[in-house]
């Protein structure tokens, strides 16, 4: 049962990188955040996705949500930043 689908770290932190870079290409707004930010961004959204994913019965109990869903989950993490920051 792996958060992400793969034990394989160097995997989990690039997909995450390309998945945070992603994220903040289609969300509105400037940001400025540098690799290691966007990597753990993208990880975030993997684990928020898979979580979300879980309760709502999409996924089954300990399967990743998968590429598509981390970026959603990024997405969603810097809306839910952007409600925060304010203007």
């Amino acid at each position: 049962m792996e958060p992400f689908g793969t034990s394989n770290w160097l995997a989990i932190i690039v997909l995450g990188l390309v998945a945070g870079v992603l994220a903040r290409v289609v969300t509105p707004g400037r940001r400025r955040l540098g690799l290691i930010p966007t990597a753990l961004l993208g990880i975030g959204g993997a684990l928020l996705a898979s979580w979300i994913g879980q309760r709502m019965g999409w996924y089954a109990s300990g399967e990743a949500a998968g590429f598509i869903g981390a970026l959603l989950g990024a997405v969603l993490i810097l809306g839910i930043a952007q409600l925060f920051r304010g203007r």
